[in-house]
């Protein structure tokens, strides 16, 4: 069955909670569902790279490792490899080679693929902030590699949708202030 119903008043269950009611505004659902909204929203991303196998392998490999992020949030004996953040690094560090050199914050869009990766880069730092505030309410104990991870995740994004743009022959524009 697709629900239970027992939700209904406003609360939840989290494995590791001892099966306990917890409010579905308070932290942990918080963390677990901004977690969901980006590996969602990273779906639909992947969808529209279609014309860049390495994008939308760069996205599935960290829908994978958001998985991994939700089942520790929520309380399993789970948690990324400790090569996870370097995989990042790298990534990002190849993609720097090949794009123009940054010259101050630019302006989303560009392209369609463009503009959806600064939406999911947004989405990666809200998710970043709301398992940070698990933690720091000691709700769970969270690896430090999780924590590296989802801080590095911004910079992925970020480095993935300039080279959609530069891909696709597309200039940066940079704010006039």
């Amino acid at each position: 069955m697709l629900y239970t119903g027992k939700g209904d008043k406003g609360t939840t269950t989290a494995f590791g909670c001892d099966q306990q009611r917890i409010s579905k505004s308070s932290e942990l659902p918080e963390a677990l569902g901004a977690l969901d909204e980006l590996n969602a929203f990273l779906g639909f991303v992947k969808m529209r790279a279609s014309d860049s196998s390495r994008i939308q392998e760069a996205i599935l490999d960290v829908q994978e490792k958001l998985f991994i992020i939700q089942a520790e949030v929520a309380g399993a004996d789970k948690k990324v490899e400790e090569g996870a953040v370097k995989e990042i690094e790298k990534i990002v560090n190849d993609i720097e080679k090949e794009i123009p050199p940054l010259k101050g914050f630019s302006i989303a869009g560009g392209t369609e693929l463009s503009a959806l990766l600064d939406v999911a880069r947004t989405l990666a730092r809200r998710a970043e902030r709301r398992v940070i505030a698990v933690n720091e309410l000691k709700l769970r104990v969270l690896a430090p590699e999780t924590l590296a991870y989802l801080n590095r995740l911004s910079s992925l994004l970020f480095a993935l949708a300039r080279l959609a743009n530069h891909l696709a022959g597309v200039a940066e524009e940079t704010p006039r202030y």
